[in-house]
């Protein structure tokens, strides 16, 4: 058993020794996932760029659908959202160990909204409408290995509460 253990251990120390954060200037990373929310469940994919040590950019589309009923009627709605990122990464600033990278930035999108009836009518859901939105996140990864990480995401370009997903480092 404590030979398991220490083999185990050593693997894990090993991985995060090789695991690396921050995305440098002049490198890309694919992320994707779920988000969560009330309204549906957001499915993301994206990417993002490195152009300063520090700041990452890059655009993102999402989906959700669902379906409700009101006033007997059964409504499907779906959102879209396409939009593009900006990311301070804290790593640097904050000195945070390798594996770890922590960030907040701003998301501009445009958000095309659907509510239809089965009989062809629209909801007429007050505050829900297609155009521009702006949102912040905050969120965080960690790297298992040089390339793969575990994101988590509050807010952003999706229409929800937030992100939970995957990052895969491209170069």
């Amino acid at each position: 058993m404590l030979k398991s253990t220490l083999v185990t251990f050593c693997v894990l120390l090993s991985l995060t020794v090789i695991a690396q954060g921050t995305l440098p200037k002049g490198a890309s990373q694919l992320n994707g996932g779920f988000g969560f929310s009330s309204f549906g469940v957001p499915v993301y994919i994206g990417a993002d760029f490195g152009i300063h040590e520090t700041i990452t950019i890059g655009p993102r589309v999402s989906y959700r659908k669902n379906t409700e009923k009101y006033f007997g009627n059964n409504y499907n709605q779906s959102l879209t959202v396409i939009s593009f990122n900006g990311n301070y990464q804290f790593n640097k600033l904050l000195n945070l160990p390798d594996p770890w990278n922590l960030y907040t930035g701003l998301t501009i999108g445009y958000y095309l909204w659907s509510d239809v009836s089965l009989n062809g009518s629209r909801s007429g859901f007050s505050g829900e409408g297609s155009g521009l939105g702006v949102d912040a996140q905050i969120g965080g990864r960690y790297f298992f290995t040089k390339r793969l990480a575990v994101n988590l995401e509050i807010g952003g370009g999706t229409g929800s509460g937030g992100n939970i997903g995957i990052t895969y480092k491209l170069q």
